[in-house]
């Protein structure tokens, strides 16, 4: 079962949500800056709520600079295992297919604004 907060994203914001690596790979490889939020277990995790409150606050106050999807439990270790970000709640950024950043566990808003704006003026490592 998922937790109303992180229902809500999909439900009220429109963003997808992944059970599949397949999408998770397409999602992040399209242009732009995309950040997945990988929520962990919501019983066991109170933070995953506040974080599920927080993105979409962050993704307001960067005003539209990145996208969010969700990932789902079918692929949430996966994910965690191919970032090597393992704490939950977490934020993982992409730009154009690589992984540039990721904020795990919640934090106060300032360390948020600073570590997003960090984040997002990072390049992409070259291959």
């Amino acid at each position: 079962m998922t937790h109303p907060l992180i229902s809500r994203l999909s439900d009220e914001f429109g963003w997808p949500a992944f059970d599949d690596i397949g999408s998770v790979e397409a999602y992040t490889a399209q242009e732009g800056v995309h950040v997945l939020f990988v929520p962990g277990d919501p019983v066991r995790n109170l933070e995953t709520a506040d974080v599920a409150v927080i993105l979409p606050e962050l993704k307001q106050a960067f005003q539209g600079r990145f996208d969010c999807a969700v990932v789902g439990n079918a692929v949430e270790e996966q994910v965690r295992n191919d970032t090597k970000v393992f704490k939950t709640p977490s934020l993982i950024f992409y730009r154009d297919g690589q992984m540039i950043g990721a904020i795990p566990k919640v934090r106060d808003w300032d360390d948020y604004m600073a570590r997003v704006a960090h984040i997002l003026s990072l390049p992409v490592a070259a291959e």
